[in-house]
């Protein structure tokens, strides 16, 4: 189970790193409103988001590499695959991205994030779902 653990702990990395660069803030963009000050723009908390969802969930990779007992690694295979639907939900539902289609943060950051959700929320389902005995345990 350390590989899904690693694998936990990588996902959660790129969901930190990606968004960072691939929103309109990074790219120079940004909301001019009517009194001439500028706000960022709703990508740009969407890639803060992502960062506060990749804390934990880099813990819960590394807890997961040194987790012995099957229901522990069961309970961080659910928390993990919450926090892959939490990155799914962030830039389609929660919060969203840009309304320009050819946006950075709409051809990268939100693909990238629905993707690494998914692969996040299977990654915590197959760790609830494979067999957790370990050597030397009896049957």
């Amino acid at each position: 189970m350390k590989i899904i653990g690693i694998l936990i702990m990588a996902l959660a990395v790129l969901i930190a790193v990606v968004p960072i660069f691939y929103n309109c803030q990074h790219d120079g963009k940004a909301l001019t409103l009517a009194n001439g000050m500028k706000v960022p723009m709703k990508c740009f908390w969407t890639a803060m988001a992502a960062i506060a969802t990749a804390v934990p969930l880099f813990g819960i990779g590394l807890l997961q590499m040194f987790s012995r007992q099957k229901e522990t690694r069961r309970a961080l295979g659910a928390l993990g695959g919450v926090l892959g639907v939490m990155a799914i939900a962030l830039p389609t539902v929660l919060i969203g991205a840009c309304m320009h289609p050819d946006a950075s943060c709409n051809l990268v950051m939100k693909p990238a994030l629905i993707f690494m959700g998914i692969l996040t929320l299977g990654l915590g389902v197959a760790s609830m779902a494979l067999p957790q005995k370990l050597a030397g345990q009896p049957a």
